[in-house]
C-alpha cells in the first residue's frame, strides 16, 4: 500500500475513533447534541483531544491495530494458559453419600523475589536465535522441488523470546521466572454427581507471566460396582430366586449403598416369573442438587430352577398345579405321533460350531483344482 493510501486510512481510522469517542462518552455526546461538533473541537468538555485512533479497535476486537501494530496497551489481550485436567476414581457408593477428597498436587507458581521477570535487575535481551519472536522455522527437504516448512517454539529461550544474562538471573527461580510449588485442594464430590462429571477450579493451574492463569478440572470415574448398576437416577440390581421361592414366596436383606438394610419381600400369593423386575421407589440415586429427591431402585429376578426331581416330588406338584397340557391329548393322538429323545445343549456353542464348519467347506472349495470359476459381470 503507497504511502497516500496509508495516509487516507489513517484519518479514516481517525474519524472513526473521534466519533466512537463522542458516542461513549455520556458529557461529550451532551455537548455535541447540544453546540454541535465545533464546541467540541474548542474543548468543551475535556481537555485536548489526546487519543489513539486506534483504541477503538482495542474495545471492539480486544486490541491491536488495523495494520498489525501493537494499538493501545489498554485493550491487549493476555494469552489463556492451558487447563489441567486429572481424571479422579469415585466409588458408586462416593457417588450416593457426597464425599470430599483431598489432592496434594505440584504447580508453577511466579516467583515472588522477582516478580516473574527471571532477573535481579528486571531486565531482559531479545532472543538471538528468534530475534524476539519465540518462535522458529525450519525447513523440511521432501523430495525435488518440494518442501515443507514448519514452526516450532525456539529453543534457546524456549518460546519467550527473550534471554537473560547469566549474572543477572533471579537467584530463586535461576531465570525461570516460575518455582514449583505444593498445593492441596479439597474436592467436593456431591450425592448425584455423573460419571465424567467435571469439578472445576479457576485459576489454580500453572502460573505463567503476561498469562491468564488456567483451570484445574477433575473428571470423576466411577468404578465398577459389584453389586448395583446406575442409570441415570435409577440403580439396578440383580437377584436370583430359588424355584420355590418363586412359587411360594420370599424375603431377603438388601445392603444399600449407605449401609441402611434394606427387607424385600414379596406379597402373599404373589409368584415371580424369570427375568421380571420390581421397582422401589426414592431407593435410587439422589439427584444432583437436589438431594433430597431420589430415582428408583429395579430388582432384576431370575428363577434357579432344578436339575431334575424325584418321582414322588413330580407327584406332589402334579396335585397342587395346573394340569399339564400334554394330558389333554388322546390316546389315538399319542399313538399317531413319532417319539423323540431330547438332549441338553449350548446354543452358542453349538452356532460357533456351524459356523466354523460352514467356513471350512467354503475355503476348501477354493483351493479346489479345476473348480468353477466366479461368473464377474463387466458393467458397460
Amino acid at each position: 500500500m503507497c504511502l497516500w493510501g496509508i495516509s487516507v486510512w489513517f484519518e479514516f481510522f481517525k474519524e472513526l475513533a473521534q466519533a466512537y469517542e463522542v458516542l461513549s462518552d455520556p458529557e461529550k455526546r451532551e455537548i455535541y447534541d447540544q453546540y454541535g461538533e465545533d464546541a467540541l473541537k474548542e474543548g468543551m468538555g475535556g481537555g485536548p483531544g489526546a487519543h489513539d485512533p486506534f483504541d477503538i479497535f482495542s474495545s471492539f476486537f480486544g486490541g491491536g491495530s488495523p495494520f498489525g501494530g501493537g494499538g493501545s496497551s489498554r485493550g491487549r489481550r493476555q494469552r489463556r494458559g492451558e487447563d489441567v485436567i486429572h481424571p479422579l476414581k469415585v466409588s458408586l457408593e462416593d457417588l450416593y453419600i457426597g464425599t470430599s477428597k483431598k489432592l496434594s498436587l505440584s504447580r508453577n507458581m511466579i516467583c515472588s523475589k522477582c516478580s516473574g521477570k527471571g532477573s535481579k535487575s528486571g531486565a531482559s535481551m531479545k532472543c538471538s536465535g528468534c530475534q524476539g519472536s519465540g518462535m522458529k522455522v525450519s525447513i523440511r527437504h521432501l523430495g525435488p522441488s518440494m518442501i515443507q516448512q514448519m514452526q516450532h517454539p525456539c529453543n534457546e529461550c524456549k518460546g519467550t523470546g527473550e534471554t537473560i544474562n547469566d549474572k543477572d538471573r533471579c537467584p530463586q527461580c535461576k531465570g525461570e521466572k516460575v518455582v514449583q510449588e505444593k498445593k492441596v485442594l479439597e474436592v467436593i464430590v456431591e450425592k448425584g454427581m455423573q460419571n465424567g462429571q467435571k469439578i472445576t477450579f479457576p485459576g489454580e493451574a500453572d502460573e505463567a507471566p503476561d498469562t491468564v492463569t488456567g483451570d484445574i478440572v477433575f473428571i470423576l470415574q466411577q468404578k465398577e460396582h459389584p453389586k448395583f448398576k446406575r442409570k441415570g437416577d435409577d440403580l439396578f440390581v440383580e437377584h436370583t430366586l430359588s424355584l420355590t421361592e418363586a412359587l411360594c414366596g420370599f424375603q431377603f436383606v438388601l445392603t444399600h449403598l449407605d449401609g441402611r438394610q434394606l427387607l424385600i419381600k414379596s406379597n402373599p400369593g404373589e409368584v415371580v416369573k424369570p427375568d421380571q423386575y420390581k421397582a422401589i421407589n426414592d431407593e435410587g440415586m439422589p439427584m444432583y442438587q437436589r438431594p433430597f429427591m431420589k430415582g428408583k431402585l429395579y430388582i432384576h429376578f431370575t428363577v434357579d430352577f432344578p436339575d431334575s426331581l424325584s418321582p414322588d416330588q413330580c407327584k406332589a406338584l402334579v396335585a397342587v398345579l395346573p394340569p399339564k397340557t400334554s394330558s389333554q391329548l388322546t390316546d389315538m393322538e399319542l399313538d399317531e405321533c413319532e417319539e423323540t429323545t431330547l438332549h441338553d445343549v449350548n446354543i452358542e456353542e453349538e452356532m460357533r460350531r456351524k459356523q466354523s464348519q460352514a467356513q471350512e467347506a467354503y475355503d476348501e472349495d477354493e483351493e479346489m483344482p479345476g473348480g468353477a470359476q466366479r461368473v464377474q459381470c463387466a458393467q458397460q
